[in-house]
């Protein structure tokens, strides 16, 4: 099936204060909600991502696959702010008849999350069976089951965290600075900030992989180069792919909402006390080489949603390896829903 989009005409309030003054809600379904409603899983993608989710999950989402259609009804929106048929900084701003560009206002994970729940409203669903995300699309998942906490019965969090660290702010915001060092950005016009944008993506892959990955991977053969080195053509060519699929506007405005996740905003003291009331039963997926979002950050998670299992799966591809080793990661999902349907049936026994 492809993309479908949902129009919704009320004012919609965002966490900072601003509101929309309505919004466009592009998402993807695979499947068919069965007579239970009870065999939805959604998905909630990651910062450059779309409602796709069989064009960039493979291995773990497909005809074939562990998450399939035949099983499932499968459920992936675009998120706020981005650039594929959601509202963000390409839409039209109605008191200007003009797109926002770089005037679209800030929005949070909570934002991105909210707008999840409107959807879910409108499609009728009322029960999720699993929620699973990875990076961005896991702090978004975080906070839909803050909001709804008897929404959600099985949550997958990968490669994430509860509150974004200085770290990884830093690497964003470096990438920020990176995309309004191009005097194009400021042009306010479709293309704008596209070198910037590339620049952008160059430094964000430092983060997605490490040492190993481009050891690994672009290694020179020839012991006589003195430039045109496999690691920059490289670098070049993840930039240019970007340019070609993505918005400069958008990227600042999503990653500026992942530098302000924080569970425990305007909820809890802490982000312990936060994680405490998730009440999901929820699997906590670490990579092991993974630099921006360090396996210190989903045993933190673990440790304090109640209840939580802690897995690690071993690769050398750093925080993309959430997005490539789907073979683990079907193997880990297969043992977290054997144990929690044993813990169900010792349940019952004591009832």
């Amino acid at each position: 099936m492809g993309t479908s989009v949902y129009k919704y005409n009320k004012v919609f309030q965002l966490e900072g204060g601003a509101s929309l003054p309505g919004l466009e809600i592009a998402y993807n379904t695979y499947g068919t909600l069965n007579k239970e409603k009870n065999n939805v899983i959604w998905v909630s993608h990651a910062l450059t991502a779309n409602s796709d989710v069989f064009d960039w999950w493979k291995g773990l989402f497909g005809d074939n696959d562990f998450y399939n259609p035949k099983e499932h009804f499968i459920v992936c929106a675009n998120n706020l702010g981005s650039c594929y048929g959601t509202t963000g900084p390409l839409s039209i701003n109605p008191d200007t008849n003009q797109s926002w560009f770089s005037y679209f206002p800030h929005i949070t994970t909570r934002d991105q999350a909210r707008l999840l729940d409107v959807l879910r409203e409108h499609l009728g669903i009322n029960k999720i069976q699993t929620l699973i995300g990875g990076s961005q699309g896991a702090q978004i998942a975080q906070e839909w089951s803050l909001l709804k906490p008897e929404l959600v019965e099985n949550l997958v969090l990968i490669a994430t965290n509860a509150k974004h660290s200085p770290w990884g702010v830093a690497f964003n915001e470096s990438q920020r600075l990176a995309v309004k060092a191009d005097r194009t950005y400021y042009s306010n016009t479709e293309d704008g900030g596209q070198k910037g944008l590339a620049a952008a993506r160059s430094i964000a892959l430092l983060s997605y992989r490490n040492y190993h990955t481009y050891h690994n991977t672009q290694q020179e053969t020839n012991h006589n180069k003195i430039n045109d080195f496999a690691s920059s053509s490289y670098q070049r060519y993840q930039g240019e792919k970007l340019v070609k699929r993505f918005n400069a506007y958008s990227y600042v405005r999503l990653s500026e909402a992942m530098d302000a996740h924080n569970v425990a905003r305007n909820r809890s003291e802490t982000p312990e006390h936060a994680l405490s009331t998730i009440k999901a039963k929820t699997l906590v997926v670490a990579i092991s080489s993974d630099l921006l979002f360090p396996p210190s950050e989903q045993e933190f998670l673990a440790k304090h949603i109640p209840n939580a299992q802690f897995k690690t799966i071993d690769s050398f591809y750093g925080h993309d390896g959430f997005l490539l080793e789907t073979k683990q990661l079907t193997e880990l999902l297969k043992e977290f829903y054997s144990s929690t349907t044993k813990k169900n049936k010792q349940l019952l026994t004591l009832i």
